[in-house]
């Protein structure tokens, strides 16, 4: 039995073969695609989208302002430079738009790709269901039967709006609105798949909902949208993960997620997230958390040509509370352009952020941070720790921390260090026999070990594997 947190998992025995497999995500097998929507955006993508959905006329109009807001926003700083080609990429491909039950009734070639990254093993040994999206759209979909009879809810965004549009409507598009940023408003003129669920009052699920995303074709975009609402005092673990084979050509990744967590709710959720190195990762992550509330996000990112991603929580009701824990990678020509965002909108909230990156070669890995507390907030505190470890001479990090402090009484606390690989320790190993890239992978493991020592077991060991391939690559 494993501890995450104050919730219990049970049966997490590890299995080799399944590590090795996740850990390999470049793979992919032919796909033929019912549903194709064809290269470049236009307003006949859209419209070639939402029929295929059967939506109705409100999201139509919704998806077509998105689009026009996307076009009116320009590129992030970050990206300047970069060649994203919007005209070169498919913005829609799907076998069917019904999520099975049933392994069974899953089409074999998608059926082969989760079996090898070890989906349905995992979801036998100690998930309480599983969603898995394949490009656009949810190829498989199961909650345990307890779950649903307590009243939980666990659906692609599609089955959500469509079955569940009171709860659906009233919460979508709240927490981030369109024109967030650029890839926000993206998201919302193209979105399809991810997952919506909700948890009723009181329900306290004790073992984990997870998605797995896996983006299996060239030229790609793929716009998960996830709605996550926990009613009062209930609780959830969530986690996803992420893989896409290695292409020539640019893949991209935009998804919007967006949580709320109502009164005296607890959530924590998890990304552990592999990209090939052709893919942009660029997401938009925030929560709400109303009084007495918790919201955690565990986020860990490897891998991506770059990733641009600031998991946020909005402390808008007294005594919540939010803690953002993060590791980021990059490798050779990487950039993990990662952070954190929180905002302390009501009294007596507390937020925690701990960061850790390692940067290898000639890997940015840079740090950008908001801590913010409203003037109308008092007796509020922050404690926020940014950790980099630099590999090699060419190895680059950048920490830009921003802190606004509005209200009385408050109490906040920064703390920052850049160190590189330390060369006697190096040195130590060494001389006991072991090589150079295994005394690394010993040495990085040991600086992130308590960071990921907060994911599930089996994902703390996953990821540690992914690391030392890192190195050794």
């Amino acid at each position: 039995m494993v501890t995450i947190g104050s919730t219990k998992i049970h049966n997490m025995a590890i299995d080799n073969k399944l590590i090795e497999s996740a850990a390999d995500g470049d793979f992919h097998y032919d796909t033929t695609y019912e549903y194709n929507a064809g290269i470049g955006l236009t307003e006949k993508t859209i419209e070639y989208i939402s029929k295929t959905k059967s939506e109705d006329a409100w999201l139509l109009e919704f998806r077509k302002k998105a689009y026009e807001t996307f076009k009116s926003l320009g590129m992030p700083t970050s990206l300047m430079g970069d060649s994203i080609d919007f005209d070169n990429i498919r913005y829609y491909l799907s076998k069917g738009n019904d999520s099975k039950r049933s392994w069974d009734e899953v089409p074999d070639e998608i059926k082969k790709t989760f079996d090898r990254l070890g989906v349905p093993e995992k979801e036998r040994k100690y998930l309480a269901g599983v969603e898995a999206q394949f490009d656009s759209e949810s190829a498989y979909s199961r909650l345990k039967d307890t779950m649903a009879k307590d009243g939980v809810i666990f659906v692609d965004s599609a089955t959500g709006l469509k079955n569940y549009p009171e709860i659906f409507k009233k919460f979508f598009g709240t927490v981030v609105p369109v024109d967030d940023n650029k890839f926000s408003a993206l998201n919302s003129a193209v979105f399809s798949g991810g997952s919506f669920i909700y948890v009723p009052p009181g329900i306290k699920i004790q073992q984990p909902l997870q998605a797995y995303f896996r983006i299996n074709a060239e030229s790609f975009g793929q716009f998960e949208r996830t709605l996550i609402i926990v009613d009062e005092g209930a609780e959830l673990i969530y986690m996803e993960g992420c893989t896409a084979p290695k292409f020539e050509t640019t893949t991209l990744h935009a998804a919007v997620v967006e949580i709320i967590a109502k009164k005296g709710a607890k959530i924590q959720y998890i990304t552990a997230q592999n990209w090939s190195n052709n893919v942009y990762n660029l997401v938009t992550k925030r929560g709400l958390a109303q009084e007495n509330a918790e919201i955690k996000w565990i986020d860990c990112n490897i891998g991506s040509k770059k990733t641009m991603k600031y998991p946020c929580i909005i402390l808008a009701g007294n005594q919540a509370k939010g803690e953002i824990m993060s590791v980021a990678m990059a490798s050779h020509n990487q950039l993990q352009d990662t952070g954190a965002k929180i905002i302390h909108r009501a009294n007596s909230t507390t937020s925690n952020i701990v960061s850790k990156s390692i940067s290898i070669g000639t890997g940015l890995a840079s740090y950008k941070g908001l801590v913010k507390i409203d003037e109308n907030a008092s007796n509020c505190r922050n404690n926020t720790r940014c950790d980099a470890l630099l590999i090699d001479q060419n190895s680059r990090t950048e920490t830009q921390p921003v802190i606004v402090v509005q209200g009385k009484k408050n109490h906040l606390q920064h703390e920052a260090s850049v160190s590189k690989i330390d060369e006697e320790k190096l040195y130590y190993l060494q001389q006991r026999g072991i090589p150079m890239k295994q005394a690394i992978s010993l040495i990085v493991n040991g600086f992130v070990n308590d960071l990921l020592n907060e994911f599930p077991l089996e994902y703390s060991i996953e990821l540690k594997r992914l690391i030392e391939l890192e190195i050794d690559n």
